[in-house]
């Protein structure tokens, strides 16, 4: 008989299953020598199990009662409003807000209620100001102009902006994880230098992938003969070499010698379409900002260049690396960040 009743048991994982079928054999009159024989669980499991049972009348496991907490829910919302007031404020001072409502707690337990409600200390994204009503006007203006366009739209458009590349750039990872008296080993220690070199490159890319990259010469101002210059030797050739004679549309933003009367004159002269008007501080909208921060970050910085030329090198190789895929896929988000511009009502999208 114990078999029988027991078989279909053996398949149960749970703690809470396996006390419930102890104490039905239990009660069904089996000792706790014949429930350890069906190896259900360990002999002092079962028998801790049948004592609880017996003291307490019922195989729940009693809610141990722990530290009471220091606050109580209202507490607890009055804290998430007050840090949703001040997003910067530090738990310290939270702690110290808190004390005036009459809960002394530390600052320990303000970061575990936050964290509750799935408020999590993070570095603060950096995004250009949008103080300006005008601005925000503008981005929603372009935003609205092209709501409509499909991906397949935006794969007729190639980018063309300009990037600065730092020697000894600060890669954005400050902590080092280091023993006592390591201080100042070399590999704990960020390098830096007071005026590090910095190259100006200019490159565009489309869905079919990236173009050529032109770096300014040292102590050479980009100023709108320069800019002329580069637009015929890189925009031409790569929107022949990518497109051919199908029509593509330009982008550039509203840097001052993209705007100057010269350089539109010979966009038409060329019969380039332009993609526009760009809204000033927008990077967010333009994918081949992301493209440089891989480029940057990814790519150029993990290999450490220590001076210019060496720099320059790296620079070139790296964006000629960069896959048609991923160029794709950054022109291809187009419709998802305007979308996400006019959702917000101008402000910043995730991009």
């Amino acid at each position: 008989m114990l078999e029988i009743i027991v078989l279909p048991l053996l398949t149960m994982v749970t703690c809470k299953e396996t006390r419930a079928a102890i104490i039905a054999l239990h009660k069904n009159g089996f000792t706790g020598k014949d429930i350890v024989a069906t190896k259900i669980a360990p002999k002092s499991t079962i028998y801790r199990f049948i004592k609880n049972f017996k003291k307490r009348g019922s195989i729940l496991v009693k809610k141990a009662s722990g530290r009471p907490r220091k606050s109580s829910k209202r507490q607890d919302r009055l804290l998430k409003r007050t840090q949703l007031r001040d997003r910067s404020a530090t738990s310290a001072e939270l702690a110290q807000e808190w004390q005036q409502v009459g809960v002394s707690a530390s600052a320990r337990t303000v970061r575990r209620r936050l964290l509750e409600d799935g408020l999590v200390s993070r570095r603060a994204a950096k995004k250009p100001l949008l103080s300006k009503k005008k601005k925000i006007r503008d981005r929603l203006i372009f935003c609205r102009k092209y709501s409509e366009w499909t991906a397949e739209d935006w794969g007729k458009v190639i980018i063309f902006d300009e990037a600065p590349f730092q020697l000894f750039r600060a890669s954005g990872k400050r902590l080092v994880r280091r023993r006592k008296g390591e201080r100042y080993h070399q590999s704990c220690v960020m390098p830096t230098v007071k005026h590090p070199d910095t190259i100006h490159v200019w490159g565009c890319f489309s869905s079919k992938g990236v173009g050529s990259l032109t770096i300014l010469p040292k102590n050479t101002a980009m100023n709108k003969e320069w800019y002329q210059n580069t637009l015929e030797q890189q925009l031409l050739p790569t929107t022949q070499q990518q497109f051919g004679e199908e029509q593509c549309i330009f982008q550039h933003d509203g840097a001052p010698c993209h705007k100057a009367k010269v350089i539109t004159k010979w966009l038409g002269d060329q019969n380039v379409e332009i993609l526009g008007p760009w809204p000033g501080n927008s990077p967010d909208l333009n994918p081949i900002e992301n493209l440089w921060s891989m480029d940057k970050q990814r790519r150029v910085d993990k290999q450490k260049p220590t001076n210019s030329d060496k720099l320059q090198e790296v620079i070139m190789k790296e964006w000629v690396a960069i896959s048609q895929d991923l160029a794709q896929k950054l022109i291809e988000s187009m419709p998802s960040r305007i979308a996400e511009v006019l959702k917000k009502k101008g402000q910043h999208c995730k991009y």
